[in-house]
């Protein structure tokens, strides 16, 4: 749920980057901040929230253009989230008020499962929170389309999207994707916002 800041004058939201770990998740979220840190994001940082072995990356910016709701200029909080079952405190920490998620799938053929076993457990995290999936704005990135042994679309929709949620092809390693999902997540956060449909 997104938190109103009066003094600054900005809505702040939560995007998570949810997946398999080694799907690009991290990537991701390092290329965004690539590209937008010193182009008027102010004190932006990226931090790494490390325990462990589970890795989870924050990084808080507010991006040019984006609009406005209401007057207040809207900020993102981007997460991205451990992918392995067993950090399930975790994951659970970083989804409890999330305004949107990128959930990024590894299109390795041999990644199947471990994209399964990851999508399973955030619905099920999604579940255990009240969350409701059909009314939090979701992108689904099909990530690594450039290997050669890279699942195809079809394949992938018929896997991971029965209920037809709007899907970005990506290669982030080369940026490709990246910022199309972010643009994408960010207006479907926006409209909910403001009170249209996810």
């Amino acid at each position: 749920m997104s938190f109103v800041n009066a003094v600054t004058k900005e809505v702040n939201c939560k995007v998570v980057y949810a997946g398999p770990g080694m799907g690009g998740k991290t990537t991701n979220i390092q290329f965004i901040y690539e590209m937008t840190h010193g182009k008027g994001q102010g004190d932006s940082k990226i931090m790494n929230l490390s325990a462990e072995n589970e890795r989870t990356l924050f990084f808080d910016f507010l991006p040019l253009g984006l609009g406005e709701v209401r007057g207040y200029k809207v900020r993102l909080h981007l997460y991205s989230i451990p992918g392995q079952i067993f950090y399930d405190a975790s994951r659970d920490f970083v989804l409890r008020g999330m305004d949107g998620v990128v959930f990024v799938f590894d299109s390795n053929r041999d990644r199947m499962d471990a994209n399964l076993e990851a999508f399973e457990a955030f619905k099920s995290a999604m579940a255990r929170l009240g969350l409701n999936s059909a009314k939090i704005p979701m992108i689904l990135q099909y990530n690594k389309r450039d290997l050669p042994n890279a699942a195809t679309l079809l394949e992938l929709e018929e896997l991971f999207n029965p209920e037809g949620k709007k899907t970005i092809e990506a290669i982030a390693s080369q940026g490709v994707g990246v910022m199309e999902s972010l643009e994408s997540i960010s207006q479907m956060v926006l409209d909910t916002l403001r009170g249209g449909k996810s």
